[in-house]
């Protein structure tokens, strides 16, 4: 009778770890790939992302500081054509640290005056101290409680374009700096038109 030979013990376990060892080879080598892809970086893109910020930035800076201006010059209007005298008491007054936080910059102060047989408690214009219970002479707005200040700082201010000058300067550096981008693309365009076709 003739009979097989046994298998080879081990040959069946010897596969699957081939298998498994295969597959660990592959699943290396993916790994490799994953870890080895780079990141294309635009840097012309990026550059123009970097160019437009600068110049929203300019263009807003240039809105909210004209805005600002405008309405200081109407507050001060007001104070010099529809302020009264009223008497402002103080009733404290808190420390303003400067930028490096070491140095006072000078003093905020509240207290309250009467207007028109009402009581009202504002902030104080300035950075002057005061002592608390002291008065000041100052000018306020009918129909308006926060429009107040000391009479000394309305006899000094008036609406001005001095209130222009940083939005102006914000806004002469941006259509600058347009001009100038618009000047470089221009040139840009002329030089890829001037060069010949297959031209590396």
């Amino acid at each position: 009778m003739t009979t097989a030979d046994p298998p080879v013990a081990g040959n069946g376990d010897d596969d699957s770890r081939t298998g498994k060892s295969d597959d660990r080879h592959e699943t290396g080598d993916r790994v490799g790939q994953l870890r080895g892809a780079g990141v294309a970086v635009d840097r012309r893109r990026v550059g123009q992302v970097v160019i437009g910020i600068v110049l929203a930035t300019l263009a807003i800076l240039a809105i909210v500081f004209t805005v600002v201006g405008v309405h200081t010059n109407q507050q001060d209007d007001r104070l010099h054509r529809d302020g009264v005298p009223v008497t402002f008491t103080v009733t404290g007054c808190l420390g303003l640290l400067g930028g490096s936080g070491s140095n006072a910059a000078g003093y905020s102060c509240r207290g309250v005056y009467t207007l028109d047989g009402r009581r009202y408690s504002e902030q104080l214009p300035g950075d002057s101290f005061h002592r608390p219970g002291s008065t000041v002479a100052a000018i306020a707005v009918p129909g308006d409680p926060a429009l107040v200040s000391p009479a000394s700082i309305v006899a000094t201010e008036h609406s001005s374009a001095s209130a222009f000058v940083l939005p102006a300067v914000l806004a002469a550096i941006l259509l600058l700096l347009v001009a100038v981008l618009l000047l470089l693309r221009r040139r840009r365009q002329a030089t890829a038109s001037a060069d010949p076709p297959g031209a590396l």
